[in-house]
């Protein structure tokens, strides 16, 4: 299979430079907070667009106004927009901090579809602001269509944010030219506990310089500080230029709202004066429903969940987890009996039931956190499901061992995990041959990221599943910059002919590091 992008078509090619026109005649979004009520003129997009979770036929369109506004959307089969279709979205106000999102359903399947969205004022209709154009490929629902998306996460965190003076987030770009069907964000999309600085010197003597706002000057506490870094990233034109082509399928983990917390826990963290993370994490989660398109979270984030399937035509369902809403504190983990461990009792009942429903050939699951690989809290808790223990499974363990003994059990073929979370990128296989725990067929884990964020040394590996590090790529010291060390997404190309599934590792510049092919119709790799 070709490590080439895919082709554009002639028209494909014209509104790709007119959506990338459109981003760069915005002026960019003012540096500041919730907008100013008593703007006159036209209501303005100057955050960009984006889609989420699309499927063959749906998908949600999002957008950001200035102001009170109507959201208007409009699709086509061309750039022409010659018999569009319009649909009338929601008004966008100050309880949504001015987003909103807007369901498209009936799409046609496996097509290119051009949207356009127009923001009305709701007192006059005929006011509108500028249109703000974006296209996405729906799913498709012929197999031989093939799939290829990417995945990464950790994005603004350790004290590097958007630096004018090397590009932004350049990964962004380098993934937007891939042309992928949808890009997989798994987890850390922001660092609401990791305040920014205007420079840092790094080690070489060179200096780094971020972009500042005032949310990103403090750990984020309140729903306008949360608010404002769910927009930072907003601010690279990188970023907007990518939402406007690319749909997402996002999930959490812990800097969305603090580092390594769980439900329940009282803060001890002197730069917080709100001790309570569960306030916390409500006031993020509504920050999330409000800036990401999210098809299982109401506009509001007061309801709903962020662990979902997105069914992407017969060759994938994509299985998003959710590892921080429901689990129990982080401990030693040498608990022998342990139902609510790191996805609760719920959300894996929920979880076996879709995998078994599921007749996709392959079925991604997207993990916010790696299995094997041991990821301390402190000196004596640990923030993952491994736990250092190289014995039996215990802890959080003993829920991931159900799960994997139920996928052999239920004869469930085709299934990968895709993470990020340790920022660094890597590939590990388990296999019952070399595991304490047999019951389980073997299985791939690929790790990638960080994506816009300080590069780690690689983790050591829990032996209780069997995992073997095929590839790693990792800094040798904590906290590398992304000019010190390339940053990292992933690829995976599914090819419609014959069921193969490739995966990239991926390193800014166009670098294919490690590659692995898979063979469908598998319970085991």
């Amino acid at each position: 299979m070709s490590l080439t992008p895919r082709r554009f078509t002639p028209a494909r090619r014209s509104v790709l430079r007119g959506t990338a026109a459109a981003s760069a005649a915005l002026a960019l979004p003012a540096v500041g907070s919730a907008p100013a009520l008593a703007l006159s003129g036209r209501p303005r997009a100057a955050w960009g667009v984006q889609t989420g979770d699309v499927t063959t036929t749906s998908g949600l369109v999002w957008v950001r106004s200035d102001r009170p506004a109507r959201m208007i959307v409009e699709t086509a089969a061309t750039e022409s927009f010659r018999g569009a279709r319009r649909r009338h979205g929601p008004l966008l106000g100050p309880d949504t901090d001015f987003t909103g999102t807007t369901a498209l359903n009936g799409l046609p399947p496996g097509e290119q579809v051009h949207y356009r969205v127009t923001l009305a004022d709701p007192d006059d209709p005929r006011r509108t602001g500028e249109t703000v154009q974006g296209t996405f490929r729906t799913a498709p629902a012929r197999r031989r269509q093939g799939v290829r998306f990417l995945w990464s996460g950790d994005i603004a965190g350790q004290g590097w944010g958007i630096n004018p003076d090397i590009g932004g987030y350049r990964a962004y770009e380098e993934m937007r030219r891939l042309d992928p069907d949808f890009f997989l964000c798994s987890g850390d999309t922001v660092y609401a506990d990791g305040p920014l600085v205007p420079s840092v010197t790094l080690p070489d003597g060179r200096v780094w310089r971020n972009l500042m706002t005032e949310e990103k000057s403090k750990v984020a506490e309140t729903l306008d500080e949360y608010r404002g870094n769910f927009r930072y990233n907003l601010l690279d034109e990188n970023v907007r230029r990518f939402n406007g082509q690319v749909p997402v399928i996002v999930q959490w983990d812990d800097h969305e709202v603090r580092n390594n917390w769980y439900p329940g826990q009282i803060l001890e963290d002197a730069r917080y004066t709100e001790k309570n993370v569960d306030v916390l994490a409500r006031r993020s989660m509504q920050a999330f429903a409000e800036y990401f398109p999210v098809g299982t979270l109401s506009p509001r984030g007061s309801e709903g969940r962020i662990h979902r399937v997105v069914h992407h035509g017969p060759l994938l369902d994509v299985f998003v987890l959710d590892m921080r809403s429901f689990r129990n504190a982080n401990s030693p983990g040498r608990q022998a009996d342990d139902t609510q461990g790191i996805l609760g009792a719920e959300q894996l009942t929920w979880l076996k039931r879709e995998l078994s429903r599921s007749r996709a050939v392959w079925k991604v699951i997207a993990s916010d956190m790696p299995l094997g690989l041991i990821v301390p809290d402190g000196s004596a808790n640990f923030e993952a499901v491994a736990q250092g223990d190289p014995g039996a499974p215990l802890g959080r363990e003993l829920q991931i061992a159900e799960l994997l003994r139920y996928i052999k059990h239920r004869r469930i073929t085709g299934t990968v995990w895709l993470t990020a979370d340790v920022h660094y990128t890597s590939a590990q296989h388990y296999a019952p041959e070399r595991a304490v725990f047999k019951d389980f067929a073997p299985f791939w884990e690929f790790v990638s990221g960080p994506l816009a964020a300080g590069g780690f040394p690689a983790n050591a590996l829990d032996a209780t599943f069997g995992p073997d590090r095929v590839f790693v790529r990792a800094p040798q010291r904590a906290n590398v910059s992304p000019m010190e060390s390339p940053q990292y997404f992933g690829e995976v190309d599914i090819d419609g002919d014959s069921g193969e599934l490739t995966v990239r590792l991926r390193a800014e510049g166009d670098t294919v590091l490690f590659t692995r092919t898979l063979q469908p119709g598998r319970v085991g790799q």
